[in-house]
């Protein structure tokens, strides 16, 4: 959709789950590097559009770097990691039917786990927790393992906090929303961001929310490129070509 209307497009695969997100800024600061050397794009135009954990990694990056003009974030989260986990594990279990109780047993179990992760609860303790829920039907929905014997938890950046680093964000920055989110608070993400750019006195962020989709920007609960949103291509194009016609 963009090559065409003068927009060149670079997509790279990150090196996978779990990956802390300074090493996702440091693979995509190479990327960066090798766009500005390439004489038939224009360096001092170079964005970045992240979606969902990208949406972490592209104002981290920013935040660091002068080379960033602009940025498009998809299901932006303004909570932390751990607590966008905690959201979005209650909800599937609501939309899977289970209703509030199983939600609130999730969160209560993925606490001690987390405390586990942190430090600041024995294994023992995670594992009597998780037994409590693992063989109910809606244990599937926790996104934790059955079992910890021999299984590594580590999560560098769970209790990242994201509005500092919106807060250093000073660049036109896109912010999509879902009509409703299966997996980050949108309320809380878009308080954070407007909250941090009142800090950072960036005048040019711009919610806009997309009827109709949910964490991707895509109708029908579809994630394929035929479901996407027209409302997004629309905005989307509309935003670009404003905004790369002046930074």
């Amino acid at each position: 959709m963009l090559p065409p209307r003068g927009i060149a497009v670079a997509r790279f695969d990150r090196r996978g789950d779990d990956v802390p997100l300074d090493d996702q800024v440091e693979d995509l600061m190479a990327v960066v590097e090798d766009l500005e050397r390439r004489p038939e794009l224009d360096s001092r135009r170079i964005g970045l559009w992240g979606f969902s954990q990208g949406a972490w990694v592209a104002p981290l990056a920013a935040s660091r770097s002068s080379k960033i003009a602009f940025l498009v974030l998809l299901a932006s989260t303004g909570v932390s990691p751990a607590e966008q986990m905690l959201y979005g594990t209650a909800k599937h279990a609501r939309m899977a039917g289970y209703g509030e109780d199983a939600a609130s047993r999730i969160a209560t179990v993925r606490r001690v786990v987390d405390d586990y992760r942190r430090g600041k609860a024995s294994r023992d303790a995670a594992q009597q927790a998780i037994d409590t829920i693992r063989d109910e039907p809606f244990f599937e929905h926790a996104w934790i393992p059955a079992s910890l014997e021999g299984t590594d938890l580590t999560w560098t950046d769970m209790d990242f906090d994201p509005e500092p680093i919106f807060a250093g964000v000073r660049v036109p920055t896109l912010l999509l929303y879902g009509e409703d989110d299966e997996w980050s608070p949108i309320d809380a993400s878009v308080a954070t961001w407007q909250r941090a750019a009142q800090r950072a006195r960036n005048h040019d962020v711009t919610v806009v929310r997309l009827a109709g989709t949910g964490h991707a920007p895509t109708l029908g609960g579809a994630e394929t490129i035929d479901a996407v949103a027209p409302e997004y291509e629309r905005v989307l194009v509309d935003w670009l070509n404003r905004v790369t016609r002046t930074v």
